[in-house]
């Protein structure tokens, strides 16, 4: 059993970061990020994240995990089929790696990479089924898998989204298909997260609160124009132009986020996008 699923099962307070793998195959600085992480339970490895290509995450989390780091692998749909999902699956279940994210990934328009051609044979429920397949012990055509990989599986959220019970429907068929933990997008909504929990309380799956770090109010504005899903309300954008330290006050945004979490959520999923050693000021009470 992993470190995050035994937090969670027991009710602890867990905190999850995550880490870039490099466009190219430079690793020492990731590597060095990784393991300067403090009071983290588990790190995610991002996989092509926002349709950018970077160096394979399965092998990033495999150089990780050969250091003694625990890592949540994501794993998209956007860029492989059935088969190759599978066959990577069972690379990782082979590696040691157990926790996973399972995710349909951006369109590869929004990414670096526009005239790829995406693939979506699979969307993140169908992949969260296929995952309990492999843990059964079959493949996706029936047939016996030599040897039966276990995952902590997990999926993603965003609390916020509308239409709510549309949103919470494909959250419950997530649970029916097998995700046992779920991280959310960003979120700076106390009373959208408060919602979203009290929904969350007849499935019993733990929720971490994805908090990402606001640097300035230049930021804040990107991500409502040019991120999908992501959405930092005027009060919050006001705050960061008022203020005479931004980044500062982006600290204490996300501490707040934090926060609320504790109060409704079972952790927290870190955004610090290169200010690592600002974790310890966020976590702060």
């Amino acid at each position: 059993m992993s470190q995050l699923e035994k937090k969670l099962s027991d009710g602890v307070f867990t905190v999850t970061a995550e880490v870039a793998p490099p466009k190219g195959t430079s690793v020492d600085a990731v590597v060095d990020q990784a393991e300067r992480l403090c009071g983290i339970t588990a790190v995610n490895v991002t996989d092509n994240q926002g349709a950018n290509m970077r160096l394979s995450a399965l092998a990033l989390a495999s150089l990780l995990h050969q250091r003694g780091i625990e890592t949540v692998l994501q794993v998209t749909c956007r860029d492989r089929n059935r088969m190759a999902l599978q066959s990577d699956l069972l690379g990782a279940a082979a590696l040691g790696i157990e926790n996973l994210l399972l995710l349909s990934g951006d369109h590869s328009r929004f990414g670096d990479h526009p005239d790829a051609k995406p693939v979506f044979d699979l969307d993140s429920v169908q992949l969260l089924d296929m995952t309990a397949g492999l843990m059964a012990g079959m493949d996706m055509v029936g047939k016996p898998l030599d040897g039966t990989p276990y995952f902590f599986p997990g999926a993603a959220v965003n609390p916020v989204a509308e239409p709510f019970e549309l949103i919470f429907q494909k959250v419950r068929k997530k649970v029916e298909s097998g995700a046992r933990f779920f991280q959310t997008q960003a979120i700076f909504d106390r009373v959208g997260l408060e919602r979203f929990m009290n929904a969350m309380l007849p499935l019993n799956t733990p929720v971490l609160t994805g908090i990402l770090l606001l640097r300035s109010a230049k930021m804040a504005h990107f991500l409502n124009d040019h991120i999908p899903g992501v959405h930092v309300p005027e009060s919050v954008v006001a705050r960061l132009e008022s203020a005479a330290d931004p980044f500062a006050e982006g600290i204490a945004i996300a501490r707040e986020v934090v926060g609320w979490s504790r109060e409704m959520c079972q952790g927290v999923h870190l955004m610090t996008l290169g200010h690592e050693d600002r974790i310890p000021d966020i976590l702060a009470d």
